[in-house]
């Protein structure tokens, strides 16, 4: 009979602890509760002190996850094997991904610091009155260039400086149809968003005549080429020149004056989201005016916060290279979602355009 007592107080004690085992499993969020938060984003795009102070703020544990392009990160939110509660998709992308249902409608009573975001960057037409999207940073598609290693009368407001003959061998171009078939398409007065063979066409035969000065098509290797004056010329981001600028003080960024991309990342909550509450803590968290100075004193890409200019170097908030006025911005469109037919003759044309290179 004591051995059966025994053995009864035993299956008691270990139900108990089984019990406070599961619950303590839970409260560190290991089914994706309340206390824990997955955020997918670019890859380098955030101040990791900011992380940290979420965490110490909320007591919600952060899993950060990065990817390196809108592409691979709507094919790992489509097939819902991860469950992300927070995303940073660019515009075009947040529109296919709204078009798709793919996101939860924001709750802005939840993001009193949206009312921060200059009203400028809201209320676009890839999100209207931003019910699924807030901003985060945003930025052009430029020319970085050294000023040294180059002709004098060569300022790159035009696209035309790109055709120069003196420039045999000397430009990079970063690996991206929208960026380089656009870059064709404005250097010829046409929108970046046409829906035209013939533009198309005639866009690729003049990049096909850039070949001779093209050295080649790369990804972020751009950065370090730049900063080690190993390059001389390159097409890419604002935010990416101004990390070459920063670390290399001879480079210089202009924004041609036919036109570019304006581009935007935006902070999304993807349907796979368990943890929604904590996913709305955390936008409002980045819109606050310190914590958005602070990131984008760290990351340097342009934040549309304006509450964060304020805290901010003035010179670095009135630097027309990385914050245009609005003269600039009225030649500036944003991409819009092409669909699957159109975005796949951009794909083939910019294939054609690189099979061309020497």
């Amino acid at each position: 009979m004591k051995q059966l007592v025994q053995a009864t107080i035993a299956i008691i004690i270990a139900c108990f602890l089984l019990f406070f085992a599961s619950r303590s499993l839970e409260s560190v969020g290991m089914d994706g509760s309340k206390d824990t938060l997955t955020v997918y984003n670019w890859g380098e795009y955030i101040d990791p002190e900011l992380i940290k102070q979420f965490q110490k703020e909320t007591g919600i544990h952060v899993i950060y996850e990065t990817f390196d392009s809108n592409e691979a990160m709507y094919t790992k939110i489509q097939q819902g094997g991860s469950s992300y509660d927070v995303a940073v998709p660019s515009e075009y992308m947040i529109e296919t991904m709204i078009e798709d249902d793919m996101l939860i409608e924001l709750d802005h009573s939840l993001l009193p610091n949206a009312q921060n975001i200059d009203p400028y960057f809201l209320d676009l037409p890839f999100d209207l009155k931003n019910k699924f999207s807030l901003p985060y940073f945003w930025g052009t598609v430029g020319i970085v260039y050294n000023p040294t290693m180059v002709p004098e009368d060569l300022t790159f407001t035009s696209w035309e400086d790109l055709w120069d003959e003196r420039l045999k061998g000397k430009i990079f171009l970063v690996d991206g149809s929208r960026e380089v078939i656009g870059m064709g398409l404005n250097s010829l007065g046409y929108s970046l968003n046409l829906k035209d063979d013939v533009a198309l066409r005639e866009a690729t035969d003049k990049l096909i005549q850039l070949t001779p000065n093209v050295k080649a098509i790369i990804g972020d290797e751009i950065t370090p080429l730049m900063i080690n004056n190993e390059a001389t010329v390159a097409l890419t981001w604002s935010g990416q020149a101004a990390d070459m600028m920063w670390e290399n003080e001879e480079l210089d960024f202009a924004v041609p004056e036919e036109g570019s991309n304006l581009w935007f990342d935006n902070m999304v909550i993807p349907k796979t989201s368990k943890n929604v509450a904590g996913a709305h803590a955390f936008i409002n968290f980045m819109l606050d005016a310190e914590n958005a100075a602070q990131n984008a004193d760290y990351v340097g890409y342009s934040t549309p916060n304006a509450a964060a200019w304020a805290l901010m170097d003035e010179e670095v908030i009135t630097d027309e290279r990385f914050y245009p006025d609005e003269e600039l911005r009225e030649h500036l469109e944003v991409y819009e979602n092409l669909g699957l037919e159109w975005l796949g003759k951009y794909n083939e044309y910019f294939l054609e355009f690189k099979m061309n290179l020497n």
